[in-house]
């Protein structure tokens, strides 16, 4: 792995955000021995980071006990201002996000667009076992996912064409990898309101996402669930509409700040 190195920085400082971007790139985390391996430090350092970042909840174990990233990061990122028009969106939505993860176990996850990528700007962690934690600040294609489908439905008429005409990464059998198909996809997500993730990012991964939109129909940002490919229609059904209820919360929330 390539370390960042600052001029006039400070070393553990700088090894300490090497690890965490080890990390944000592995789904089911890194055992301390693989940590040492992927950032080519000494064994004393990286174990001394670690606990140091274990006794601030910035890494967790993980169910296997493999070193993954930890809730406060999503109590810091609800505090970083995400938004250049005088609100601070991730943290307006995240006491939403959570309640609505306390209510049905699940994950939540809330994207923007970030160039050419969807970013995660808040997540919260579900409480059902067959559930994971989605990492902040991960960067996932436009094309591919739920979330990422929204914001690219909601995208000016330019920029969509633009992407349109890129080669699109095929990442599964379920990817649209195909303009024209894609392009029918997204009228029928913005008409609808809501998108489905049937595995087209992660094979094993399905998720939900809809639009949250500002009180003057500006849209923001994309609300979205992720869960296991086996979860039935009944499922989907449910989270879909308490997803579009608290997305209207957020925006109501916006709107009053």
């Amino acid at each position: 792995m390539a370390q960042t190195q600052v001029r006039n920085g400070v070393p553990v400082i700088d090894r300490t955000f090497d690890l965490l971007d080890a990390l944000e790139q592995t789904a089911d985390g890194l055992s301390a021995p693989a940590l040492v391996e992927v950032l080519a430090v000494p064994r004393s350092t990286v174990y001394r980071i670690l606990n140091s970042l274990l006794a601030r909840k910035i890494v967790r174990r993980g169910p296997h006990g493999n070193f993954v990233l930890g809730p406060r990061l999503v109590s810091l990122a609800a505090h970083a201002r995400s938004d250049p028009h005088g609100f601070d969106l991730a943290q307006v939505a995240t006491p939403i996000m959570q309640e609505l993860s306390e209510d049905t176990g699940e994950p939540i996850k809330l994207s923007v667009r970030d160039g050419d990528q969807a970013n995660v700007i808040a997540a919260t962690i579900g409480t059902s076992s067959s559930t994971f934690a989605p990492a902040l600040a991960s960067r996932y294609p436009l094309h591919a996912g739920a979330a990422s489908k929204v914001i690219m439905a909601h995208m000016s008429a330019g920029d969509l064409a633009r992407l349109l005409e890129a080669p699109l990464v095929r990442y599964t059998p379920r990817t649209i990898d195909e303009p024209k198909q894609l392009a029918g996809e997204l009228a029928r997500v913005r008409k609808r309101g809501f998108a489905n993730d049937l595995g087209e990012h992660n094979g094993r991964v399905h998720a939900i996402a809809v639009p949250v939109f500002d009180a003057g129909g500006r849209f923001l940002a994309a609300l979205s669930v992720p869960f296991l490919a086996d979860r039935d229609e009944a499922f989907r059904l449910r989270m879909r509409q308490a997803l579009i209820a608290a997305a209207r919360t957020i925006g109501s929330r916006l709107s009053a700040s």
